[in-house]
């Protein structure tokens, strides 16, 4: 059984960061969904080989990839990558900073407020580990859309 704290937060986490996408504009949407659809697609898969290799662990039972990992992955890897993109496309430094501060503000501060609420905790990756899985993804983000948009041309 899902906890309440549990359910929320996954309903939080999935549905936040989806209604962000409302001001980011049509064509921007447009421009940044194969990259993001792209990245969703690699973070499901990343997220099945951390919950086999048991990276982190989540509270609650039972543990099931669709409740736990899941909305980490479709909530906010696609419109967050959707966000970064439009403010930083086309000045790589830009990207990679912007990126570094939102996987680092994830992996070092956000992973602890969800220990603290009991929602997930590293279990055999350390901060900077999981900093790194989570923070190697936006070069491949990046590279798609430069693929998609030189295609597109």
């Amino acid at each position: 059984m899902v906890s309440r704290r549990h359910l929320v937060f996954n309903i939080s986490i999935i549905m936040i960061p989806w209604l962000s996408l409302l001001f980011i504009g049509k064509r921007s949407v447009k421009r940044y969904s194969v990259a993001g659809v792209f990245i969703v697609i690699f973070e499901i898969i990343n997220h099945m080989y951390g919950h086999k290799q048991n990276w982190w662990k989540f509270y609650g039972k039972p543990k099931a990839f669709i409740k736990d990992e899941l909305p980490f992955s479709v909530g906010p890897y696609m419109p967050l990558s959707m966000w970064l993109l439009k403010i930083s496309y086309g000045n790589f430094k830009k990207f990679v900073l912007l990126n570094a501060i939102a996987d680092g503000l994830f992996a070092f501060l956000f992973m602890d407020i969800l220990k603290k609420f009991k929602i997930v905790r590293l279990n055999r990756l350390n901060r900077l580990q999981f900093f790194i899985y989570i923070h190697y993804k936006a070069y491949l983000l990046y590279g798609v859309q430069f693929l998609f948009e030189k295609i597109k041309r």
